[in-house]
Order: structure tokens, then C-alpha cells, then sequence
């Protein structure tokens, strides 16, 4: 059974930063990634990074936010940078096995999730 167990959220503010990680367990899986949904708004995309690609990132992410993999932890990290209230949200690890194609801005290519880790930002 695959697990997801997300930590480093909380609060700052504004203009400063977190990193969040994401330890996954019980099998290997290709691709890791981060959504978040804020008070009263659909879940986003956030960033993604399957094994041996590059990132990809949502257009609010770029500049500010990386994302980062441990495959020797089965970790994935999400530092991010220059935050502001509009990143307040829960931010949830997502992944999953396949080596094939998916959409991985899409919320529903994704079999396995975390629980989420809150981050607020103050002004």
C-alpha cells in the first residue's frame, strides 16, 4: 500500500519561504507531484517531476517554487520562494507508478495522495 506523508507547512510571511517534503512509501513510483487547493477554490497544479525529465511547473510556480526528488529516499521536496496570501492553501503530494503517458497538470492522472500540509502566508 502507498503511502504519502507530507510536512513542512505553516506559517509565514510574506516574502518568505518554505519547503515542503513528501516521504513516499510502498512501491516505486515514476512520477511525484504537488497540487494545492485554497479556502473555497478548485485544486491547482502546482509542479511535477517524473524520474529522469525535467520539472514541470504551473505558471504561478516558475521563478519561485522547485521542485526536487530524493530517489534513494523516495522524497520529493517543494522549496518555495518569495511567497505571498495568495499561496495560502493546503498543498497535497500526489504520485503514481505508471511509465507511460499522463497529463500531470491533471489531478485525475494521479492514483495515490497525500494528506496535505497546510501553508499560510500573512501580509
Amino acid at each position: 500500500q502507498v503511502q504519502l506523508v507530507e510536512s513542512g507547512g505553516g506559517s509565514v510571511q510574506a516574502g518568505g519561504s518554505l519547503r515542503l517534503s513528501c516521504a513516499a512509501s510502498g512501491r516505486t513510483l515514476s512520477i511525484m507531484a504537488w497540487f494545492r487547493q485554497a479556502p473555497g477554490k478548485e485544486r491547482e497544479f502546482v509542479a511535477a517531476l517524473r524520474r529522469g525529465e525535467s520539472a514541470v511547473y504551473a505558471g504561478f510556480a516558475e521563478g519561485r517554487f522547485t521542485i526536487s526528488r530524493d530517489n534513494d529516499k523516495d522524497t520529493v521536496y517543494l522549496q518555495m520562494n518569495n511567497l505571498g496570501p495568495e499561496d495560502t492553501a493546503v498543498y497535497l503530494c500526489v504520485a503514481d507508478a505508471t511509465t507511460g503517458f499522463i497529463n500531470t497538470r491533471s489531478s485525475r492522472a494521479y492514483d495515490y495522495w497525500g494528506q496535505g500540509t497546510k501553508v499560510t502566508v500573512s501580509s
